[in-house]
């Protein structure tokens, strides 16, 4: 079973049960005859963006106003090489950022990988990628300036 079969079976355990705890998705795993261990799970929820409510996990809305919010906080810098986009984050939140970026579905993205701080994006062109870029500071820092200038 790959990665995304599991987040899949994951997001449809997280939606149709009361889950407190890592263990207890653990063991609704195993139910489904899905071994993994606690450090995969922590980073599967880590990717998959999931929040934790009174003591329940949950999945997070998809509206669109959250989900960019999510990747404004998360973003320090965006620049572009070639077909390849960086995007520089705050340490431990370009997981959760690129997660997102892969739910969105941008198109003209080939693939995506991310670090502690960082999420390399491969575009199918340059052309490509200086648009996503473009897009991405707009979107970005045109609110973070926003944020800065009310203060």
């Amino acid at each position: 079973m790959n990665k995304s079969e599991r987040h899949e079976i994951i997001l449809e355990i997280i939606k149709n049960n009361s889950i407190e705890t890592q263990e207890m998705l653990r063991e609704q795993l195993l139910k489904r005859g899905i071994e993994v261990t606690q450090a995969t799970l922590s980073r599967d929820i880590k990717e998959l963006g999931l929040i934790k409510k009174q003591d329940r996990y949950f999945v997070p809305q998809k509206s669109s106003a959250e989900i960019p919010a999510l990747i404004r906080e998360s973003v320090n810098s965006v620049d572009y090489a070639l077909n390849t986009v960086v995007f520089k984050c705050h340490a431990g939140m370009a997981m959760a950022a690129c997660a997102m970026f892969d739910k969105l579905g941008y198109s003209g993205v080939v693939g995506t990988l991310a670090g502690d701080d960082t999420i390399f994006m491969v575009m199918r062109s340059e052309k490509d990628a200086a648009a996503f870029v473009k897009e991405m500071q707009s979107v970005i820092f045109k609110s973070k300036k926003g944020d800065f200038d009310a203060q």
